[in-house]
């Protein structure tokens, strides 16, 4: 394969490679390996935690070369065969501090990450995050300050699992006076999250795009929430799943007949890279 001919896919993981019980269907998973041994490269680029995504990766077997992962939204880029980070963009501490104040002081759970696991106060040591955890198969660890942390975090997050409108609120404040240095934004109806500015799945698409020496035309991305916007908005080619939210289908250049439990991943490959 020539250089300038090698594409490289960005996929969203729920909703998009993986069925509704979190699952990756085996018309994907062959199409994927398929790619990957005509030089193709394939990207996982989720907002979860960087140990979250690698063990997903480890458990659908993405982790020959050509295999990568875009964690926390784009806060860290991974190479899945070589297992190292290759890029970071992290929070400052106060303001992290500054933001679990005011939403301890607003009762809003929050929490925030290290690579290997979730970050609470004593505060945050509830049913909210235990779910989280293991939903995603990831630990979390309670320090009695966020300021006790060792490392500057990749990413906040704020849950309400009952009612959006706190945290459409709390995500106001944020832009009230950080908007030139965090982004905000629903990654579903109960998460907001909380990251530096300009940090999405869109400039991830670009920056990994320019490691890999790829084309921007040749990159195709496929998502299905808000948090894949950007993604879908960058790629050489954004396909919006049959399952996408309305705001995801009207940025996409192609959307899937199948959803995300009927193989569209593997549709988007045939049709556009192995075709």
């Amino acid at each position: 394969m020539m250089q300038n001919d090698r594409k490289a896919l960005f996929l969203d993981l729920d909703g998009t490679l993986l069925t509704d019980d979190k699952q990756i269907p085996e018309g994907n998973r062959e199409a994927i390996y398929r790619m990957l041994e005509q030089g193709h490269s394939v990207i996982i680029a989720t907002g979860r935690p960087l140990v979250s995504a690698v063990l997903q990766a480890e458990k659908l077997g993405l982790t020959s070369r050509g295999c990568y992962i875009i964690a926390f939204n784009g806060g860290t880029l991974y190479d899945s065969f070589e297992k190292k980070v290759i890029y970071r963009l992290t929070i400052p501490l106060e303001i992290v501090t500054k933001v679990f104040a005011e939403a301890n002081k607003r009762g809003i759970h929050i929490q925030t990450y290290r690579d290997d696991k979730v970050v609470v106060e004593p505060a945050g040591d509830d049913d909210i995050v235990r779910q989280y955890c293991s939903k995603i198969i990831v630990e979390h660890e309670v320090i009695p300050d966020i300021r006790m942390l060792d490392e500057e975090p990749v990413k906040m997050l704020i849950i309400d699992m009952n009612d959006p409108a706190p945290l459409e609120e709390f995500r106001q404040w944020v832009a009230s006076w950080g908007d030139d240095v965090l982004d905000t934004f629903f990654s579903n109806d109960q998460y907001v999250e909380i990251v530096s500015k300009g940090l999405n799945k869109g400039n991830a698409l670009l920056q990994m795009a320019e490691i890999l020496g790829v084309d921007r035309e040749n990159t195709i991305s496929a998502g299905d929430a808000g948090n894949d916007l950007q993604m879908i908005e960058a790629a050489g080619l954004g396909c919006a799943m049959s399952n996408a939210t309305d705001e995801i289908k009207a940025a996409a250049g192609y959307i899937t007949e199948r959803n995300n439990n009927e193989c569209g991943v593997a549709e988007i490959i045939d049709r556009f890279i192995l075709a």
